[in-house]
Protein backbone atom coordinates (compact mmCIF):
# COMPACT_ATOMS: atom_id res chain seq x y z
CA UNK A 1 0.00 0.00 0.00
CA UNK A 2 1.56 3.46 -1.14
CA UNK A 3 1.78 6.17 1.78
CA UNK A 4 -0.61 9.26 1.11
CA UNK A 5 1.82 12.24 0.70
CA UNK A 6 2.00 15.33 2.57
CA UNK A 7 -0.23 18.04 1.63
CA UNK A 8 0.15 22.53 2.34
CA UNK A 9 -2.66 21.72 4.02
CA UNK A 10 -1.11 18.77 6.03
CA UNK A 11 1.72 21.84 6.97
CA UNK A 12 -1.41 24.23 8.25
CA UNK A 13 -1.85 26.21 5.38
CA UNK A 14 -5.29 25.98 3.76
CA UNK A 15 -5.46 27.64 0.49
CA UNK A 16 -8.82 26.47 0.07
CA UNK A 17 -10.35 28.16 2.71
CA UNK A 18 -8.24 30.95 1.54
CA UNK A 19 -10.04 31.26 -1.32
CA UNK A 20 -13.51 31.02 0.19
CA UNK A 21 -12.72 33.88 2.31
CA UNK A 22 -11.85 35.90 -0.30
CA UNK A 23 -15.04 35.38 -2.21
CA UNK A 24 -17.05 36.01 1.44
CA UNK A 25 -15.84 39.29 1.59
CA UNK A 26 -16.26 40.78 -2.12
CA UNK A 27 -19.58 42.24 -0.75
CA UNK A 28 -17.70 44.13 2.12
CA UNK A 29 -15.00 45.56 -0.37
CA UNK A 30 -17.76 46.51 -2.61
CA UNK A 31 -19.40 49.25 -0.26
CA UNK A 32 -16.47 51.16 0.16
CA UNK A 33 -16.20 54.22 -2.45
CA UNK A 34 -15.67 52.98 -6.20
CA UNK A 35 -14.29 56.04 -8.14
CA UNK A 36 -11.13 55.17 -9.47
CA UNK A 37 -11.23 51.49 -9.11
CA UNK A 38 -10.62 49.37 -12.09
CA UNK A 39 -11.40 45.43 -12.25
CA UNK A 40 -12.55 43.60 -9.10
CA UNK A 41 -11.18 42.21 -5.74
CA UNK A 42 -8.96 39.08 -6.35
CA UNK A 43 -5.99 40.20 -8.88
CA UNK A 44 -2.80 40.32 -8.86
CA UNK A 45 -2.82 44.09 -8.00
CA UNK A 46 -5.44 46.79 -6.94
CA UNK A 47 -5.84 49.23 -10.51
CA UNK A 48 -6.76 52.73 -9.78
CA UNK A 49 -7.46 55.72 -11.99
CA UNK A 50 -7.00 59.19 -10.44
CA UNK A 51 -9.22 61.73 -11.96
CA UNK A 52 -6.46 63.88 -12.03
CA UNK A 53 -8.36 66.74 -14.54
CA UNK A 54 -8.84 69.54 -11.38
CA UNK A 55 -5.04 69.15 -10.47
CA UNK A 56 -2.35 71.22 -12.13
CA UNK A 57 0.63 69.10 -10.24
CA UNK A 58 -0.91 66.45 -8.66
CA UNK A 59 1.71 64.44 -5.77
CA UNK A 60 0.36 60.96 -4.57
CA UNK A 61 1.11 60.59 -0.75
CA UNK A 62 1.38 57.40 0.86
CA UNK A 63 1.30 55.63 4.68
CA UNK A 64 1.52 52.69 6.05
CA UNK A 65 0.73 51.56 9.95
CA UNK A 66 -0.93 49.11 12.26
CA UNK A 67 -2.54 49.16 15.39
CA UNK A 68 0.05 47.84 17.56
CA UNK A 69 -1.01 45.79 21.18
CA UNK A 70 -4.61 46.80 20.60
CA UNK A 71 -5.10 43.62 18.67
CA UNK A 72 -4.54 41.55 22.07
CA UNK A 73 -7.77 43.49 23.04
CA UNK A 74 -9.86 42.39 20.12
CA UNK A 75 -8.45 38.88 20.00
CA UNK A 76 -8.79 38.70 24.09
CA UNK A 77 -12.56 39.90 24.08
CA UNK A 78 -13.57 38.09 20.59
CA UNK A 79 -14.41 41.44 19.23
CA UNK A 80 -12.77 41.68 15.44
CA UNK A 81 -15.31 43.98 13.65
CA UNK A 82 -13.84 47.79 14.84
CA UNK A 83 -10.10 46.62 15.05
CA UNK A 84 -10.12 47.17 10.88
CA UNK A 85 -11.36 51.15 11.64
CA UNK A 86 -8.13 51.16 13.69
CA UNK A 87 -6.23 50.26 10.96
CA UNK A 88 -7.75 52.42 8.54
CA UNK A 89 -7.51 55.33 11.08
CA UNK A 90 -4.04 55.09 12.09
CA UNK A 91 -3.07 55.25 8.31
CA UNK A 92 -5.66 57.83 6.57
CA UNK A 93 -5.23 60.18 9.31
CA UNK A 94 -1.53 60.30 8.39
CA UNK A 95 -2.11 61.42 5.26
CA UNK A 96 -4.71 64.26 6.14
CA UNK A 97 -2.55 65.99 7.75
CA UNK A 98 -0.19 66.69 4.60
CA UNK A 99 -2.96 68.16 2.90
CA UNK A 100 -3.98 64.64 0.78
CA UNK A 101 -7.39 63.13 0.13
CA UNK A 102 -7.53 59.33 0.54
CA UNK A 103 -8.06 57.62 -2.72
CA UNK A 104 -7.64 53.96 -1.58
CA UNK A 105 -6.50 51.27 0.92
CA UNK A 106 -4.75 47.79 1.11
CA UNK A 107 -4.86 45.38 4.28
CA UNK A 108 -2.07 43.02 5.31
CA UNK A 109 -3.35 39.85 7.77
CA UNK A 110 -0.97 36.94 9.33
CA UNK A 111 -2.32 34.23 11.35
CA UNK A 112 -1.44 31.05 12.20
CA UNK A 113 -4.29 29.37 11.11
CA UNK A 114 -7.13 31.50 9.34
CA UNK A 115 -10.80 31.20 11.05
CA UNK A 116 -12.91 32.54 8.48
CA UNK A 117 -15.67 34.30 10.68
CA UNK A 118 -13.12 35.92 12.39
CA UNK A 119 -11.18 37.13 8.89
CA UNK A 120 -14.82 38.59 7.52
CA UNK A 121 -15.10 40.23 10.58
CA UNK A 122 -11.35 42.19 10.61
CA UNK A 123 -12.39 43.10 6.96
CA UNK A 124 -15.69 44.53 7.87
CA UNK A 125 -14.34 47.04 9.84
CA UNK A 126 -11.72 47.46 7.12
CA UNK A 127 -14.67 48.06 5.10
CA UNK A 128 -16.56 50.50 7.69
CA UNK A 129 -13.36 52.64 7.96
CA UNK A 130 -12.93 52.79 4.22
CA UNK A 131 -16.60 54.16 4.16
CA UNK A 132 -15.85 56.70 6.63
CA UNK A 133 -12.36 57.83 5.11
CA UNK A 134 -14.36 58.21 1.78
CA UNK A 135 -11.00 55.89 0.04
CA UNK A 136 -11.80 52.49 -1.40
CA UNK A 137 -10.75 49.06 -0.55
CA UNK A 138 -8.57 47.86 -3.45
CA UNK A 139 -7.04 44.76 -1.94
CA UNK A 140 -5.05 43.07 0.66
CA UNK A 141 -3.35 39.99 1.55
CA UNK A 142 -3.70 36.94 3.85
CA UNK A 143 -1.43 35.26 4.97
CA UNK A 144 -1.09 31.32 7.05
CA UNK A 145 2.08 31.15 8.81
CA UNK A 146 1.64 27.99 11.04
CA UNK A 147 4.58 28.18 13.88
CA UNK A 148 4.88 31.68 13.31
CA UNK A 149 1.43 32.70 15.38
CA UNK A 150 0.28 30.84 17.79
CA UNK A 151 -3.84 29.89 17.05
CA UNK A 152 -5.98 32.75 17.57
CA UNK A 153 -3.35 35.08 17.04
CA UNK A 154 -2.82 37.71 13.84
CA UNK A 155 -1.28 40.83 12.94
CA UNK A 156 -2.79 43.53 10.80
CA UNK A 157 -0.94 46.18 8.69
CA UNK A 158 -2.34 48.91 6.18
CA UNK A 159 -1.38 51.25 3.45
CA UNK A 160 -2.71 53.98 1.91
CA UNK A 161 -2.45 56.05 -1.03
CA UNK A 162 -3.76 59.88 -1.11
CA UNK A 163 -3.77 63.00 -3.69
CA UNK A 164 -3.03 66.35 -3.15
CA UNK A 165 -1.92 69.37 -5.69
CA UNK A 166 1.41 70.77 -5.24
CA UNK A 167 0.88 73.87 -4.17
CA UNK A 168 -1.85 72.96 -1.34
CA UNK A 169 0.46 70.32 0.59
CA UNK A 170 0.17 71.30 4.04
CA UNK A 171 3.97 71.20 5.05
CA UNK A 172 4.22 73.81 8.02
CA UNK A 173 6.46 76.18 6.17
CA UNK A 174 3.74 79.35 6.46
CA UNK A 175 3.69 78.82 10.30
CA UNK A 176 4.79 82.00 11.79
CA UNK A 177 4.64 83.96 15.17
CA UNK A 178 1.39 84.31 16.92
CA UNK A 179 -0.39 81.67 15.25
CA UNK A 180 -2.51 79.12 17.17
CA UNK A 181 -2.36 75.53 17.42
CA UNK A 182 -6.37 73.72 17.74
CA UNK A 183 -6.83 70.58 19.30
CA UNK A 184 -9.61 68.24 17.96
CA UNK A 185 -11.05 65.42 20.37
CA UNK A 186 -10.09 62.03 20.15
CA UNK A 187 -12.85 59.14 20.85
CA UNK A 188 -10.35 57.78 23.75
CA UNK A 189 -7.22 56.09 23.86
CA UNK A 190 -6.73 55.06 19.82
CA UNK A 191 -4.33 53.19 18.80
CA UNK A 192 -1.26 54.02 20.72
CA UNK A 193 -0.03 53.19 24.31
CA UNK A 194 -1.60 49.81 24.78
CA UNK A 195 1.51 47.86 26.17
CA UNK A 196 1.04 50.36 29.10
CA UNK A 197 -2.34 50.15 29.17
CA UNK A 198 -2.60 46.74 30.05
CA UNK A 199 0.14 46.81 32.31
CA UNK A 200 -2.16 49.22 34.31
CA UNK A 201 -5.37 47.56 34.15
CA UNK A 202 -4.71 43.64 33.95
CA UNK A 203 -1.35 43.50 35.45
CA UNK A 204 -1.69 46.10 38.35
CA UNK A 205 -5.40 46.33 38.74
CA UNK A 206 -5.96 42.49 37.82
CA UNK A 207 -9.28 43.63 35.79
CA UNK A 208 -10.98 41.77 33.26
CA UNK A 209 -12.37 42.93 29.82
CA UNK A 210 -16.01 42.37 31.09
CA UNK A 211 -15.39 44.03 34.50
CA UNK A 212 -17.59 47.63 35.08
CA UNK A 213 -15.69 50.25 35.95
CA UNK A 214 -17.59 52.77 37.81
CA UNK A 215 -15.36 56.03 36.87
CA UNK A 216 -15.64 55.33 33.02
CA UNK A 217 -19.18 54.42 32.88
CA UNK A 218 -18.41 51.37 31.26
CA UNK A 219 -17.33 48.23 31.46
CA UNK A 220 -13.20 47.61 30.75
CA UNK A 221 -14.14 46.55 27.36
CA UNK A 222 -16.32 48.76 25.65
CA UNK A 223 -13.54 51.43 26.61
CA UNK A 224 -10.55 49.76 25.61
CA UNK A 225 -11.89 48.51 22.22
CA UNK A 226 -13.24 52.37 20.94
CA UNK A 227 -12.19 52.64 17.15
CA UNK A 228 -9.69 55.57 16.65
CA UNK A 229 -11.44 58.32 15.17
CA UNK A 230 -11.07 59.07 11.40
CA UNK A 231 -10.87 62.68 10.94
CA UNK A 232 -10.69 62.90 6.98
CA UNK A 233 -13.98 64.09 6.87
CA UNK A 234 -13.51 66.85 9.21
CA UNK A 235 -10.42 68.00 7.94
CA UNK A 236 -11.48 68.16 4.39
CA UNK A 237 -14.02 70.56 5.07
CA UNK A 238 -11.72 72.51 6.67
CA UNK A 239 -8.58 73.01 4.18
CA UNK A 240 -11.81 73.43 1.63
CA UNK A 241 -12.65 77.01 3.00
CA UNK A 242 -9.53 77.97 6.07
CA UNK A 243 -5.91 78.70 5.83
CA UNK A 244 -4.39 75.69 7.68
CA UNK A 245 -0.44 76.23 8.07
CA UNK A 246 -0.04 72.64 9.64
CA UNK A 247 -1.60 69.42 11.07
CA UNK A 248 -0.30 66.53 12.93
CA UNK A 249 -1.56 63.59 14.12
CA UNK A 250 -1.36 63.14 17.54
CA UNK A 251 -0.42 59.17 17.86
CA UNK A 252 2.60 57.62 19.63
CA UNK A 253 4.78 60.29 20.98
CA UNK A 254 2.34 61.95 22.01
CA UNK A 255 2.81 66.07 21.03
CA UNK A 256 6.02 66.91 21.70
CA UNK A 257 7.66 64.66 19.10
CA UNK A 258 4.70 64.82 16.43
CA UNK A 259 4.04 68.55 16.59
CA UNK A 260 7.78 69.36 16.43
CA UNK A 261 7.63 67.05 13.08
CA UNK A 262 6.07 70.50 11.18
CA UNK A 263 7.53 73.18 12.79
CA UNK A 264 10.25 75.92 10.91
CA UNK A 265 13.47 75.45 12.85
CA UNK A 266 12.82 79.43 14.16
CA UNK A 267 9.39 78.82 15.67
CA UNK A 268 8.40 76.71 19.13
CA UNK A 269 4.97 75.35 20.28
CA UNK A 270 3.91 76.37 23.72
CA UNK A 271 1.09 74.12 25.04
CA UNK A 272 -1.22 74.25 28.29
CA UNK A 273 -1.85 71.02 28.94
CA UNK A 274 -4.81 72.39 31.34
CA UNK A 275 -6.89 73.76 28.41
CA UNK A 276 -8.69 71.13 27.05
CA UNK A 277 -10.91 68.11 28.58
CA UNK A 278 -9.66 64.42 29.06
CA UNK A 279 -11.94 61.56 28.96
CA UNK A 280 -12.05 59.49 32.18
CA UNK A 281 -9.75 56.74 30.92
CA UNK A 282 -6.74 59.18 30.98
CA UNK A 283 -7.67 60.33 34.53
CA UNK A 284 -8.41 56.64 35.39
CA UNK A 285 -5.31 55.21 33.91
CA UNK A 286 -2.48 58.28 35.63
CA UNK A 287 -4.62 57.72 38.89
CA UNK A 288 -4.65 53.86 38.72
CA UNK A 289 -0.75 53.45 37.66
CA UNK A 290 0.51 56.57 39.40
CA UNK A 291 1.65 57.94 35.96
CA UNK A 292 3.71 61.03 35.98
CA UNK A 293 1.94 63.49 33.88
CA UNK A 294 4.92 64.09 31.02
CA UNK A 295 5.04 60.37 30.62
CA UNK A 296 1.20 60.44 30.07
CA UNK A 297 1.85 63.19 27.43
CA UNK A 298 4.24 61.43 26.02
CA UNK A 299 2.56 58.34 25.72
CA UNK A 300 -1.11 59.12 25.00
CA UNK A 301 -3.25 61.56 23.05
CA UNK A 302 -4.88 62.49 26.50
CA UNK A 303 -7.83 63.81 24.22
CA UNK A 304 -6.73 65.25 21.64
CA UNK A 305 -6.75 63.51 18.13
CA UNK A 306 -5.55 66.06 15.50
CA UNK A 307 -3.64 69.64 16.17
CA UNK A 308 -4.00 71.82 13.39
CA UNK A 309 -2.22 75.36 13.34
CA UNK A 310 -4.12 78.55 11.58
CA UNK A 311 -3.75 82.25 12.17
CA UNK A 312 -6.01 83.96 15.55
CA UNK A 313 -9.18 84.30 13.93
CA UNK A 314 -9.30 81.00 11.48
CA UNK A 315 -8.71 79.49 14.89
CA UNK A 316 -11.96 80.36 16.97
CA UNK A 317 -13.74 80.09 13.66
CA UNK A 318 -12.63 75.99 13.84
CA UNK A 319 -13.41 76.01 17.59
CA UNK A 320 -17.09 77.98 16.37
CA UNK A 321 -17.41 75.54 12.95
CA UNK A 322 -16.69 72.03 14.83
CA UNK A 323 -18.32 73.28 17.86
CA UNK A 324 -21.75 74.00 15.46
CA UNK A 325 -21.38 70.55 14.87
CA UNK A 326 -21.13 68.83 18.06
CA UNK A 327 -17.76 68.32 18.08
CA UNK A 328 -15.10 69.61 20.73
CA UNK A 329 -12.40 71.36 19.62
CA UNK A 330 -9.48 73.93 21.86
CA UNK A 331 -7.27 76.50 21.47
CA UNK A 332 -4.53 74.47 23.07
CA UNK A 333 -1.43 76.64 22.53
CA UNK A 334 0.28 79.44 20.78
CA UNK A 335 3.42 79.46 18.54
CA UNK A 336 6.32 81.93 19.41
CA UNK A 337 10.22 82.39 18.75
CA UNK A 338 13.06 79.81 19.31
CA UNK A 339 16.15 80.23 20.36
CA UNK A 340 18.61 77.89 18.73
CA UNK A 341 19.05 75.63 22.25
CA UNK A 342 15.54 75.41 23.48
CA UNK A 343 13.09 72.53 22.74
CA UNK A 344 10.66 72.92 19.69
CA UNK A 345 7.81 71.82 21.59
CA UNK A 346 7.10 73.32 25.30
CA UNK A 347 4.49 73.40 27.95
CA UNK A 348 3.13 76.40 29.70
CA UNK A 349 4.24 76.38 33.08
Amino acid sequence: MTEKGLTYADAGVDIDKANRFVKKIKDLVAKTPRTGVMGNIGGFGGLYSPNLSNMKSPVLVSSTDGVGTKLKIAQMSNIHNTIGIDLVAMCVNDIIVQGAKPLFFLDYLATGKLDEDVAVSIVEGISNGCIEAECSLIGGETAEMPGLYKEGDYDLAGFSVGIVDDHKIVDGSGIRVGHKIIGIASSGIHSNGYSLVRKVCFDHLKLKLDDYVEDLGCTLCEELIKPTRIYVKTIMSLLREINVYGLSHITGGGFEDNISRILPSACKAVLDKDSWERQPIFHFLQQAGKIDEMEMLKTFNCGIGMALIADETSAQDIVHRLSAENDKAFIIGEIFNRDNDEAQVQWKK
